[in-house]
């Protein structure tokens, strides 16, 4: 983290502790697709869940999750590994559009945000929720806030209200001070409720 991100964090109490706290949550050094796919695996699962199917599928593809081999890929040994018809699709839907497009750092860089989220959500299966993660995780955009996550959620309302239930206005509203580093805050919200 920069300075100027870690001066601009600290300014708020909350997240000062935070830092003190933890290292932010790091991903591993995933490729664009396998991370894009990642996004796909993990909605609407648990923490825990999601990294077993992604385990059992990354073994499934022998480590090797490309658009090739995921479109090569057995049907019946994927849905073995815990990935359901839909997701398979999903997954697919986004290999045929990396083959297509170009949908790395380099080949979005000239993308706003909005942009890069629009140009995800043409492809059947990605939301705005797995875009997000995209423009976090993959292209490290510094000012993302993904309100659609329900762990960010969840740790904002127990960091700054208690656990007590709070709009997305209001949430939008505490992570104002954030910006343009509401990426490096989420992470330590994440790094927070992922702790308890």
């Amino acid at each position: 983290m920069n300075d100027e991100a870690h001066d601009v964090l600290r300014a708020d109490p909350v997240m000062a502790g935070l830092l003190d706290r933890h290292d932010p949550y790091v991903e591993p050094d995933w490729s664009e697709y396998e991370r894009l796919c990642i996004s796909i695996i993990n909605q609407q699962l648990s923490t825990a869940s999601a990294a077993a199917v992604r385990e059992r599928v990354f073994e499934v593809l022998d480590g090797e999750v490309t658009p090739e081999s995921v479109l090569a890929a057995d049907d019946e040994a994927i849905r073995d590994a815990g990935l359901f018809r839909r997701k398979i699709e999903y997954v697919r839907n986004a290999a045929r559009a990396f083959r297509e497009n170009d949908y790395s750092r380099t080949g979005l860089a000239s993308h706003s945000d909005g942009e890069v989220v629009d140009l995800l959500t043409e492809i059947t299966g990605i939301g705005e929720w797995t875009a997000r993660m995209y423009l976090l995780f993959v292209l490290e955009r510094p000012d993302v806030l993904p309100l659609g996550d329900l762990a960010v959620r969840r740790g904002i309302e127990q960091l700054y209200a208690d656990g007590e239930e709070l709009t997305r206005a209001e949430m939008r509203e505490i992570a104002e001070p954030w910006r343009p580093y509401r990426s490096v805050a989420t992470r330590y919200i994440w790094a927070e409720y992922e702790s308890d």
